[in-house]
């Protein structure tokens, strides 16, 4: 009884282990047929006010900005929530680079997820560049 016991309980931690590694794989944005959800679609213009002048068009990079679409593929969503909101600062001697912090900007932290959402979408792949089109507009 008790081999029962502990068979069902090592059974019940692994699903519920893979239930965890599941939502952890969850995208933070939804695309259908080429067309991003309203927090994506609110993202791509965040970024374009807040972002872009330094990372580039669609997170593409700059000459002194890192490809923000590059970066998502390893950076987790707290470590760039953590780098937006705290800046960070990254001096050698042959880098000088320094991201300021948009802690105190309300039309960033107030819409981090969208941004995240968009530049994650644009990371994976899933999204082109320019101008996506939100599900549900016709136009």
């Amino acid at each position: 009884m008790r081999i029962c016991l502990s068979i069902v309980a090592l059974a019940l931690l692994l699903m519920l282990a893979s239930h965890e590694s599941l939502a952890d794989d969850a995208k933070p944005y939804t695309i259908q047929n080429g067309k991003v959800d309203k927090g994506t679609y609110n993202g791509y213009r965040r970024y374009g006010d807040a972002c872009m002048r330094c990372h580039g068009p669609d997170g593409a990079g700059s000459s002194y900005a890192p490809n923000l679409t590059d970066s998502l593929k390893h950076l987790s969503k707290e470590t760039f929530e953590e780098t937006v909101i705290n800046g960070r600062k990254n001096v050698t001697t042959s880098n000088d680079n320094v991201m300021p912090s948009f802690g105190t900007n309300e039309d960033v932290v107030t819409y981090l997820d969208d941004i995240y959402s968009y530049l994650k979408a644009r990371s994976d792949g899933v999204l082109d560049r320019g101008r996506p089109t939100r599900i549900g507009d016709d136009s």
